[in-house]
């Protein structure tokens, strides 16, 4: 790809920038204090399109690929990581019902996912199903005209704010594995909230643990066809928020950083002229620069329609690592004041450590980004 954005992604990428800056930073510290989900502003950024960003213009989205959803991502995630991640596991839920929905379910579904007026939420990890996801206990037996399920489904983000959630259930032995998983859409009213968990970060969209206890949806609720859910998820890529999320936050720390060690003066200088600082803040944009291009560069293999097993992988751990190693440098560039709540590198510091296990531990994608590079030597 070009060490470069065309002119409608720089556009696309001030646009959302300015918009972070002047409406989503100077909120953020309150909204992590007080755990407030940030509808307003996902609301608004239903408004603007951006929610809908790769759907189909049919649908009412804007028809951009995964590099422009990088772009977003990051620039959402710079000023608050949860705002981008609530957009994120929406449109990811809408991808998988444009892709492999009946023409029902998409229009019915995705013009208001498009506006961010109808929340998807995605229910696939599960206490025992972790890394491990075919090792889901959650069962979906067909009666008749509908489809009845038990289970359980954990760390549902977005799940207070949703409409449905994209549920995936067992549907046949394991002997048949993968391709005895389907998914189902299935209305947040028929889940029974177990716990919603205090977590380090990540405090404004909640991801609780939620069950089902003979749930009937009927039979046209089920997406895709029968048994092939989880074959098909490997086939969408959005999951190029994760990283393009830890870009936001190790380019944001970064900028922190600098801005407060050249401001500061001790011992007669600015922080910023201590050789060991700027050693620091030299790394530190090394780390940021390097995870934006690993991710637009796996989010532009995909685009072309190539596999970007590999570079998903690289730009994942790179990302997410990135992101907490800049929040820790930061953090300590800021002294003390880094350390409260009156700056927000604390804030990074804990959010960004979600996205080291989020959308799978950086073990499990360095075990696929070792099989990617083994298999390129036979």
């Amino acid at each position: 790809m070009p060490f470069h954005l065309t002119e409608d992604q720089r556009a696309l990428r001030e646009d959302v920038r300015e918009f972070a800056e002047s409406e989503i930073r100077p909120r953020a510290i309150e909204l992590d204090r007080n755990e407030e989900y940030p509808a307003e502003i996902l609301a608004e950024l239903g408004d603007r399109g951006w929610t809908g960003l790769t759907l189909p213009e049919e649908y009412g989205g804007r028809g951009e690929g995964l590099v422009e959803l990088a772009v977003l991502t990051e620039e959402l995630a710079a000023a608050m990581m949860t705002v981008a991640g609530a957009l994120a596991l929406n449109l990811g839920v809408a991808t998988v019902i444009e892709r492999f929905g009946t023409d029902a379910q998409k229009d019915e579904y995705l013009p208001e996912m498009a506006t961010f007026d109808r929340v998807g939420a995605l229910g696939l990890s599960e206490a025992n199903a972790g890394s491990d996801k075919l090792a889901m206990e959650t069962t979906a037996e067909r009666d008749g005209d509908e489809w009845v399920l038990d289970g359980h489904k954990q760390w549902v983000t977005n799940f207070s704010h949703a409409d449905f959630v994209l549920t995936y259930a067992k549907t046949g032995p394991d002997a048949d594995a993968p391709h005895n998983v389907s998914a189902f859409l299935v209305p947040t009213d028929e889940f029974e909230v177990e716990e919603v968990w205090e977590t380090l970060g990540a405090r404004t969209v909640k991801s609780p643990r939620v069950v089902l206890s003979d749930v009937r949806v009927p039979a046209e609720n089920l997406v895709g066809e029968e048994g092939e859910a989880y074959v098909q998820r490997g086939e969408i890529h959005t999951g190029v928020n994760v990283p393009a999320r830890g870009v936001g936050i190790a380019r944001a720390a970064l900028e922190d950083a600098a801005a407060y060690t050249a401001d500061r003066e001790q011992f007669g200088q600015s922080v910023g002229d201590f050789q060991g600082v700027r050693w620091t803040v030299a790394e530190m944009a090394q780390r940021a620069d390097a995870a934006r291009l690993l991710t637009l560069r796996a989010a532009d293999r995909a685009d072309r329609g190539e596999d970007p097993t590999r570079e998903m992988a690289m730009a994942k751990v790179r990302a997410t690592e990135a992101a907490v190693e800049n929040a820790n440098d930061a953090m300590q560039l800021h002294g003390g004041k880094g350390y409260t709540t009156d700056h927000h590198v604390e804030r990074y510091l804990r959010d960004a450590r979600l996205l080291t296990v989020a959308g799978g531990p950086n073990e499990l994608h360095r075990n696929s980004l070792a099989d990617a590079v083994y298999a390129e030597t036979e």
